[in-house]
């Protein structure tokens, strides 16, 4: 049915939805000459600029334009490629477009382009693959980069899209071929197993196969974390400065300040990025005994946020904390209660891989006392009011993700790419201990190999499935 799909010719409008300068229709497909032959009144030159009226059936003009026509197999798709470049209002690119599907289908008994529908989401790229432009890797990469939300983002989808984490992969692959060869021959000869493993150093070259599957896990890891971004959730008591902090990791006023407790009613989100990584910053309700049936739900929707929250900064009021005169003291310690309370309840409620990081804000109100106080407690000390602190803070949100500027550079990875080198990894344990043991056994010991491969091969689609493939493609925006 995969395949089957594909033998039609496609079109699609490939800018974004909107008004600009310039649009383009896209079309592909086994042979597209008779169609850009009536499409643009003359057969265009391969990878020239024309510039000419683009008519109606009935003669009536639509707009001018650049045709731009790409023959098999120098194409993005590796069929004919055939690009409609007019101007970039939605009106003129649908009478366009509605066109060139129905001057496909003319004349009625011979139709020059039969079979031409609209693209589904992504699949130019899907044919790309299919027809060896790139591998998987590389065509997610292409979504990736459209995707970037940040320059660091849009380089490492750069990399990828080039062929640096593909190129890294078939390094392993290859690998892990030669590993196999060995051990695959030494099981034809089981009288000298031991010496020949000795001989060729095959410990050698599986520890260094480990480390080399190290290496390309810490950067698709990173990579991961670029695409995905971290959702981060302002959570704490009301007034300890959750939307004052908000607006100073923004730069903007972006929530309301006020010295009233239970001013935010709901979350209100705000898009950052820290070091070129993308923060999803998240400020909620603050968590007390809700006052009426309001706050309840914004409280409620509190603490949904925070069990989906990738990090937790859990926020103290200092002003509220530190005794500085005796008659605070019950205040303080009625605050201090509530925060082990709802500390308690974050504990519960997260996953233990959650990290939780305690931000002790309003130090500018007595930073001697400020010092003194977190001096012997955990988290970081900040004043959202001055900026005091907010960039040991930002550091701290890195690293509590595991975020590292890799000096080779970062390539673009997404969840399943991390989750078959974690299985390549795994199978390469497994490996050590069948070469490791007493004696050794290869038949398992080929087997972990074996699998070790297979995951690799599911990161470019060597072994990709027809349901791998429709899920992938299906991210993508109609016109690649």
């Amino acid at each position: 049915m995969l395949l089957a799909r594909h033998q039609d010719p496609i079109a699609a409008i490939a800018t974004a939805p909107g008004r600009g300068g310039v649009g383009i229709i896209r079309l592909s497909g086994k042979n597209l000459k008779n169609l850009s032959l009536a499409l643009c009144g003359r057969m265009p030159i391969a990878r020239h600029a024309h510039y000419l009226p683009f008519h109606s059936r009935n003669g009536d003009l639509i707009d001018r334009g650049i045709a731009l026509f790409f023959p098999a197999p120098h194409s993005y798709t590796g069929e004919d490629v055939l690009e409609l470049q007019i101007h970039g209002g939605q009106a003129v690119l649908q009478m366009l477009l509605q066109h060139c599907l129905e001057a496909a289908q003319e004349p009625f008994e011979n139709p020059i382009a039969p079979g031409l529908r609209l693209a589904q989401p992504g699949e130019f790229t899907e044919r790309a693959y299919l027809n060896g432009k790139m591998d998987l890797t590389q065509a997610e990469a292409v979504a990736d980069l459209v995707d970037a939300s940040t320059s660091t983002a849009a380089r490492s989808a750069a990399r990828s899209m080039a062929g640096e984490f593909s190129q890294a992969v078939h390094v392993l692959q290859a690998g892990l071929t030669q590993l196999r060869m060995l051990v695959e021959a030494t099981l034809d000869f089981p009288e000298e197993e031991i010496d020949f493993l000795q001989k060729s150093d095959a410990q050698g070259q599986l520890l260094h196969l480990q480390q080399s599957v190290d290496a390309v896990l810490q950067r698709a890891s990173q990579g991961s974390l670029l695409r995905n971004g971290i959702t981060v959730v302002l959570a704490g008591q009301p007034n300890t400065g959750k939307s004052a902090l908000l607006n100073a990791l923004a730069g903007a006023e972006i929530a309301i300040v006020s010295p009233v407790a239970g001013t935010t009613r709901d979350k209100v989100s705000q898009h950052i990025s820290i070091e070129g990584v993308p923060l999803h910053i998240i400020d909620t309700a603050g968590l007390r005994q809700a006052l009426d049936s309001v706050e309840k739900i914004g409280i409620e929707r509190a603490w949904m946020a925070i069990e989906e929250a990738d990090v937790v900064l859990f926020l103290h009021d200092l002003s509220r904390c530190i005794d500085t005169e005796n008659e605070d003291s019950e205040k303080a310690t009625n605050f201090l209660a509530a925060d082990a309370r709802i500390s308690s309840l974050l504990s519960s409620k997260l996953s233990k891989t959650t990290p939780i990081i305690h931000v002790w804000n309003k130090m500018d109100l007595n930073p001697a006392a400020a010092f003194a106080f977190v001096r012997e407690s955990e988290g970081v000390l900040i004043s959202a009011k001055t900026g005091a602190g907010l960039d040991d803070l930002r550091r701290l949100l890195l690293q509590a993700v595991g975020w590292q500027a890799l000096p080779e550079g970062i390539f673009m990875a997404r969840e399943r790419h991390v989750q078959a080198l974690l299985g390549v990894k795994t199978a390469l344990n497994q490996a050590v201990q069948q070469l490791y043991g007493p004696q050794p056994a290869l038949d398992l010991l080929s087997e972990d190999l074996r699998l070790a491969q297979l995951r690799l091969g599911k990161i470019t689609g060597t072994l990709g499935s027809d349901d791998l493939l429709g899920a992938i493609f299906a991210g993508f925006c109609i016109g690649k």
